[in-house]
């Protein structure tokens, strides 16, 4: 039985480890991740929208390069294993996904592409495009460039990270093992869990830091960690094992991490107490398509004030009141030239092709008269 299917998961983001796609010998498991691509078309073909998060370019490139420790003896290997290892790894998937009648889109990412608001708009509006267009896209963290200081430190949290960017409902890391035990699954007496509905010091007490495999960077703190990213940003997330051929569609024992329904935490933290750069003022139809769940449109927009960039927090008003707080998609200056103005209006005026929407949906949380922290 399929995990996450499409009636249940419109988006799902897919993690797979070094050790599942890489053979110690470095080589890549093409019979496994045929496999893989099999089960990805399937899921396309019913209807889900899928991007990869694939580790293996590191491993990859240190064979290539005869690297020691996989690569890993500093930062220097590591960055450049990472940069022959990438070609090598996009290659591969393009290849397979080919096969199954799919388009594959390469994207790297270092941390501050999706920690720094503006970058992470950026990120967010690609990842949103491919996956409407149908295509998979295949992420990793930009190892070539990122350092100690600057990294994620492991595909798990990127793997998060990206579910929240990309409005994802669920994620997948496929592991080389089956999910969390109460203790380390070697020793004996080891018990599965299936569930857990919250994350507290008794589950982080069960995790093994330690990557089994010798070469990826993750273990089960780093999946626990990114099991919290997840669920804050209203995804739920599955540890399972990748062992066997067709993971997705026949998965073993895994362990659930469930999100709460409600509102993802991002939209919280849009609708709570950061400091706004600015205020776009709007109509009473705006205002009510806001309320029906709408994106705000420049015509709607009856006065601009403040001083902000693209990716600032703004908060939008009605009759003297906030209704909702969003990451506005122009600056202050563009905003103020396309106030008003129709949709159609708004190549002519800017000079190039302009985006969707003054606040899009996604990146806005409507807030409930006067209680600010309210979000619907």
């Amino acid at each position: 039985m399929s995990l996450f299917t499409a009636s249940s998961c419109a988006r799902l983001i897919v993690k797979i480890g070094s050790a599942l796609l890489v053979s110690p010998d470095g080589e890549v498991r093409r019979a496994w991740l045929t496999s893989v691509a099999a089960d990805i078309a399937a899921r396309h073909a019913a209807g889900q929208q899928v991007a990869i998060v694939s580790s293996g370019a590191i491993a990859l490139g240190a064979r290539r390069l005869g690297l020691a420790k996989g690569g890993r003896a500093n930062l220097e290997d590591a960055q450049a294993a990472a940069a022959v290892g990438q070609i090598a790894l996009a290659g591969t998937w393009a290849e397979l996904l080919g096969a199954e009648g799919l388009t594959a889109a390469q994207m790297l990412v270092t941390l501050g592409d999706l920690e720094d608001r503006r970058r992470y708009l950026n990120a967010a509006a690609t990842l949103d495009r491919l996956l409407s267009l149908g295509v998979v896209p295949i992420i990793n963290e930009n190892d070539s460039v990122a350092t100690e200081e600057i990294r994620f430190g492991d595909n798990d949290r990127l793997a998060a990270r990206v579910a929240q960017a990309a409005g994802a409902s669920a994620v997948v890391l496929l592991s080389d093992i089956d999910g969390l035990y109460d203790h380390n699954p070697s020793l004996p007496g080891a018990n599965h869990i299936g569930r857990v509905d919250r994350i507290d010091a008794t589950i982080e007490a069960m995790a093994d830091a330690g990557s089994a495999s010798g070469m990826g960077s993750g273990g089960m703190v780093s999946k626990i960690a990114a099991a919290r990213i997840a669920n804050a940003a209203g995804a739920h997330l599955a540890i399972a094992s990748g062992r066997a051929d067709h993971p997705l569609s026949m998965p073993s024992r895994y362990t659930l991490f469930a999100a709460e329904r409600g509102a993802p935490a991002r939209k919280a933290w849009l609708a709570g107490g950061l400091t706004a750069a600015g205020t776009l003022h709007v109509d009473a139809g705006a205002a009510r398509a806001l309320r029906s769940g709408k994106s705000l449109l420049a015509a709607g927009v009856t006065r601009v004030e403040g001083r902000f960039a693209r990716g600032d927090l703004v908060t939008i008003d009605a009759d003297g009141a906030t209704i909702a707080r969003g990451l506005s998609e122009y600056d202050a200056a563009e905003a103020t030239r396309l106030m008003g103005r129709r949709s159609d209006d708004h190549a002519a005026l800017l000079g190039y092709a302009p985006r969707a929407a003054l606040v899009h949906r996604d990146h806005m949380a409507l807030v409930s008269g006067s209680n600010q922290g309210t979000v619907r």
